[in-house]
């Protein structure tokens, strides 16, 4: 990855990295985490830290202890996690509005936005997709390189 290409991660990535019943997702998922971490350039937001202990400790099987959840979320927080508050929700209505987004979907594009992101790294929208200068970027299709 070349300048200064944030890329924002949705949960879902999180989860496969950490998930040993996805044998074909995992490695993927860690590959770009690595590169992430090696760049500085991986944001997220307190939506996907608070969706990630979730999953990973009460629905993944095995799922991760409690105490390894929160070491993960801890080393997590280095990314700059934008906060969910009210600018950042009504800025979600107008992307569910313009594009149709669950409203979910609609708050990690809006927190993509805020964390200054040039892609938004998740399986759950449209692979290349534009929007509004974040291009989406699907890793189970592409690997890091794809924004060198």
């Amino acid at each position: 990855m070349s300048g200064d290409n944030r890329v924002f991660v949705d949960t879902n990535v999180l989860v496969y990295a950490r998930d040993a019943s996805e044998p074909i997702k995992q490695p993927q998922a860690r590959r770009w985490l690595d590169v992430l971490w090696a760049s500085r350039r991986g944001r997220l937001s307190t939506q996907v830290l608070n969706e990630y202990y979730v999953t990973v400790t009460r629905k993944l099987s095995p799922g991760l202890t409690s105490v390894e959840a929160r070491e993960d979320v801890q080393d997590l927080r280095t990314w700059q996690p934008i906060l969910l508050d009210v600018t950042l929700i009504d800025r979600a209505f107008g992307m569910e509005d313009s594009y149709g987004f669950s409203f979910w979907d609609a708050l990690i594009v809006a927190a993509a936005h805020v964390a200054g992101a040039s892609y938004l790294l998740t399986e759950d929208l449209q692979d290349g997709q534009d929007l509004q200068g974040i291009r989406v970027v699907n890793p189970f299709v592409h690997s890091p390189e794809v924004m060198v």
